[in-house]
């Protein structure tokens, strides 16, 4: 592994730590590992040799080689690293969510600011390139007026205990709808608990967005099989994302309503496959990350882009303890 530029520390090494680590390694950017957890420690020191392996945050911070943390451990750590990181003068990367709490969100995105520093949010598939894609193709009219979105986000296990499957799952979903549509004015949401009193591990979310677009997310660790699907319904064409397929994972469909007289008739016509870099995301998504301290840049999916969507996840929350009453976004945040 050559010098690093930056030397990036990396807290958390499980499943989802350890694909942080590894593109962060390939790119020579990885400086210091840092798990409490034994096992997972000897398995990334082994796994990335010549980097620092250590069971200290603390000691990670004071390394003054290690100029960024990125932070992938369990959500419920992400706020309190992360500010512990701010503090020590270091450029952040953190995982989704950005917090469990809006409010903490929040003092994350001002401590930033005030001092100067990079905050982003690990929304990595906004940096998918078929989402890149799809999103120029809703914004050059190709669909025609957005009619109705829904996203399923579904699986069996990866089960949580400490947040529900709203917040593990659903951060993705509500990234990829508001960079297609914006910020939505209100949400309804319904959950279901059947492993862990107090843990929901199914949720619908709807949402309206400007225009009177309407849009829902359906997320669940209790599914049968593994479903990753976006489709995107317009007056003119329609699209759908599957990212669990391994080949036309983005596809434009010439299929709609037309009215012959005062009678709907389905017009169904041809699909289209439409082709990507096949970059991995994450990879895309720690060059941009990098790249953003190194010019002192905005990220795309900055703190700010991470406190709408904590924004929603939090109304959201509430929507459910309510039994699904609608909640005003604006409304959230302003106490």
């Amino acid at each position: 592994m050559g010098a690093a530029a930056f030397g990036v520390g990396l807290a958390g090494c499980g499943a989802w730590g350890r694909n942080l680590a590894r593109n962060l390694h390939e790119m020579g950017e990885l400086r210091s590992i840092c798990d409490p957890h034994p096992p997972a420690l000897r398995a990334a020191k082994d796994a990335f040799r010549g980097v620092r392996a250590t069971r200290s945050f603390e000691g990670m911070l004071e390394d003054r080689r290690v100029k960024a943390v990125a932070v992938a451990t369990p959500a419920e750590l992400h706020y309190p690293l992360a500010r512990q990181a701010l503090l020590a003068g270091k450029d952040v990367f953190v995982e989704k969510p950005l917090a469990l709490r809006y409010d903490e969100g929040r003092e994350l995105v001002e401590l930033a600011r005030a001092r100067g520093a990079i905050l982003m949010v690990g929304h990595v598939l906004e940096y998918h390139p078929a989402v890149v894609l799809l999103k120029d193709t809703v914004a050059r009219g190709e669909l025609g007026r957005v009619w109705y979105v829904y996203s399923n986000r579904l699986n069996l296990g990866k089960v949580r205990r400490e947040e529900n499957i709203l917040w593990s799952f659903a951060p993705h979903d509500i990234s990829v709808l508001m960079s297609l549509l914006g910020e939505p004015s209100d949400v309804s949401a319904f959950g279901a608990t059947y492993l862990t009193a107090g843990v929901a591990d199914v949720t619908v979310t709807n949402l309206t967005f400007p225009g009177d677009v309407r849009a829902h997310i359906f997320v669940s660790w209790l599914h049968p099989y593994k479903e990753q699907k976006l489709v995107v319904v317009g007056d003119r064409k329609m699209a759908v994302f599957d990212d669990t397929a391994r080949e036309g994972k983005l596809k434009i469909y010439d299929k709609g309503i037309d009215w012959r007289g005062a009678v709907p008739v389905p017009r169904q016509t041809s699909e289209t496959t439409l082709y990507f870099d096949e970059t991995e995301p994450l990879r895309l998504e720690c060059e941009h990350f990098l790249s953003c301290v190194a010019a002192r840049k905005t990220p795309l999916t900055d703190g700010e882009s991470g406190l709408r969507v904590l924004r929603v996840l939090q109304a959201s929350q509430m929507s459910i303890e309510r039994s699904g009453a609608t909640v005003r976004l604006a409304t959230v945040g302003t106490s």
